[in-house]
């Protein structure tokens, strides 16, 4: 027994790829049980083996998010070819909690200003939405909990590193979270094309929270219907519509300019 106990504290803890993936069987619980920071698990859709199921109640009774896939995308994310029915993508940092956020912006003295992430799938528009929040002072960003991409390698570096410095939530329930920030004297605008008023005609100079909309389907709808307004960016050309990451640096810096410029 001795022996076995040394043998577990030589044992390494298990280190994710470059891009934050831990991949199979073994390396995964190996992570769970050295309490590796895990922003999601996929496991192969439809397997009935005790390891994985141990896997995904390991991953569960730690609030991680388990999705089950099919094998093909787990064959794409693999950079081993061996993930065994299950890849774990390891978070880059901790999440903190919506109240956090608000006690740093009165800390400060400052307005909130949170940006609220829809169900923003793409990697890569994420950590560009979470690059502009830092450069234009947000003091945190929400994320929900499942249908978004996470705080992972890829997110971290697409933000330029900026996801080092910014608060981030994740919550169960959109909806819900927004009705707290309500509550707490934030006034929340969503963003859609068919806005009530345009965003250069808002009065962002207050407590803000700024939803954004997913990439192809905008805000959901009990997400929208949470809102206090719902305001558009004007449009000129002949495309419809700005990508998320865009539309979300433009809103983000017209709060700044209306707070900037008196």
């Amino acid at each position: 027994m001795k022996e076995q106990a040394a043998a577990e504290k030589r044992r390494p803890m298990p280190e994710a790829e470059a891009d934050g993936i831990i991949e199979d069987r073994n390396a995964v619980i190996e992570a769970l049980r050295a309490g590796t920071a895990i922003d999601k698990i996929y496991l192969a859709k439809g397997e009935t083996d005790k390891t994985l199921g141990h896997i995904a109640s390991k991953a569960r009774d730690a609030g991680i998010v388990v999705v089950e896939a099919d094998r093909r995308k787990l064959d794409n994310m693999s950079r081993t070819h061996a993930h065994q029915g299950v890849i774990a993508l390891a978070a880059v940092r901790e999440y903190v909690t919506v109240e956090s956020i608000l006690r740093s912006a009165a800390d400060k003295g400052e307005a909130p200003l949170l940006v609220v992430c829809d169900e923003i799938s793409d990697p890569h528009n994420l950590g560009a939405i979470l690059r502009t929040a830092e450069c234009a002072g947000a003091h945190g960003v929400i994320i929900p909990k499942r249908r978004s991409a996470g705080l992972t390698a890829i997110v971290d570096k697409a933000s330029a590193g900026a996801a080092e410095h910014m608060a981030i939530a994740r919550v169960p329930n959109l909806p819900a979270a927004i009705k707290d920030i309500k509550a707490r004297g934030v006034w929340v605008y969503g963003t859609a094309a068919d806005g009530q008023s345009d965003l250069w005609h808002t009065d962002l100079s207050g407590a803000v929270a700024l939803v954004i909309g997913s990439e192809g389907d905008g805000m959901g709808r009990l997400v929208a219907e949470s809102c206090d307004f719902v305001i558009s960016l004007p449009m000129r050309g002949q495309v419809s519509s700005l990508n998320a990451s865009t539309a979300a640096a433009i809103t983000m810096y017209e709060v700044l300019r209306q707070r900037t410029v008196k």
